[in-house]
Formats: C-alpha cells, structure tokens, sequence
C-alpha cells in the first residue's frame, strides 16, 4: 500500500462511545485464563513425565538402578554427586521456555483470535478485547497482546497499573496491540447500531 487510507478512523469513530471494562472485571478474567493455562502446563507436565518413564523401562527397572537404590536408602555422598545433574535438568531452558512463553502465548494468541477477543476468562466476565484499527481482532493482534503480557511484567508490573493512568484504560498490552477492552453489552450495542444505521428524516 502506497497510500495512507482514513479507514482506521472511520472505525475509531464507530467505537466512539462504547463502554471499557472495569479493572476487576479484567484482573478476574486475567486470574481465570492463568487458572486454566496453569492446569493445561500442569497435564503437558505429566504427560512429559509418564513419555520418559515409559521410555526408561518403567519404574521397576529404574529402581533396579545402583545409584536409585543408594538415593532410596539415603546415601548422603551419592545425593551429594547427583545434586548438580538434578538441578541442571530442573533448570532445563526449553522446558523453561514452553512452560513460561509457548503456552500462553499460544493460550491467549488462539483463543483471543477464535473467540474473536474472548479468552475463556474474558467470556466469564463479560469482557472483549477490540482492536481500534481493524474491525476483525486477527491473529498477529492476539498474539502480539499476549507478549505485550510479558512487557507489562518485565517493567515490574507497572504496565498493568497503567490501566490507571491512562485515560482509556490501556496497559502496556493493549498499547502494543492497539486494542482497547470493552464491556460485553456494549460491544453487542454497537454491533445492533452498526447492523441498523439510523435512516434520516426524509424531507
């Protein structure tokens, strides 16, 4: 496009009006989604585990193993030497990053996008999420607002207090996106405007 197009105005002004969702309605909503991406690391957690007993020969034959046998019984020394090599897996940086990156980003990317702005804690609140500068909340919009997560965490979560501050209740994630969070009913009320346009007076 060589041309600067007006288009996004048209749609802000559509906005124009339209309720924001309140910060407990939001922080509510944000609580549930971690419940469920917590419960979703959770089962990849022991589905990784149950994969790597199954490959090991199981548990019996693990236990079978000299140096599980010296760890069951307590041996201090044996503990001691294999220390390191357990933190070194606990410490594991692809594992780190699935867990603390991959998955909510997926989380909220997908199902920010499918459910057009909802998240499953956004429905249970009654919230959305609209961009202000295209009428279709896309994929990138998704999953660049669920990195800005991370922005507003890195700063200390000072980006979340921003809904504060700022005079549309934007934090860090909603400015990276460019969207705004609206209430439910508002959004459906200008939907119902949109779809019914005022006809004026013939004269």
């Amino acid at each position: 496009m060589d041309k600067f197009s007006a288009r996004e105005t048209e749609w802000m002004l559509e906005l124009d009006g339209i309720p924001l969702a309140g910060f407990w309605r939001r922080a509510f909503a944000f609580v549930i989604d971690w419940i469920i991406i917590t419960f979703i690391i959770s089962v990849v957690i022991s589905a990784l585990a149950l994969g790597y007993i199954g490959l090991t020969g199981g548990l019996s034959k693990a236990s079978q193993n000299p140096n599980v046998q010296k760890l069951l019984q307590g041996d201090e020394a044996e503990v001691n030497k294999l220390e390191p090599k357990l933190e070194k897996n606990k410490e594991n940086e692809l594992f780190k990053i699935v867990e603390d990156i991959v998955i909510p980003i997926l989380y909220f990317g997908i199902l920010g996008w499918q459910g057009k702005g909802r998240t499953p804690g956004k429905r249970l609140m009654k919230i959305r999420v609209v961009s202000i500068v295209h009428r279709h909340l896309g994929l990138w919009h998704s999953v660049e607002r669920a990195l800005g997560y991370g922005a507003a965490a890195l700063e200390g979560g000072f980006g979340f207090v921003q809904f504060f501050i700022h005079p549309y209740r934007r934090c860090v994630q909603d400015r990276i996106a460019e969207t705004i969070v609206v209430t439910e009913a508002g959004y459906q009320a200008m939907q119902h405007k949109l779809s019914h346009p005022l006809i004026p007076d013939s004269q």
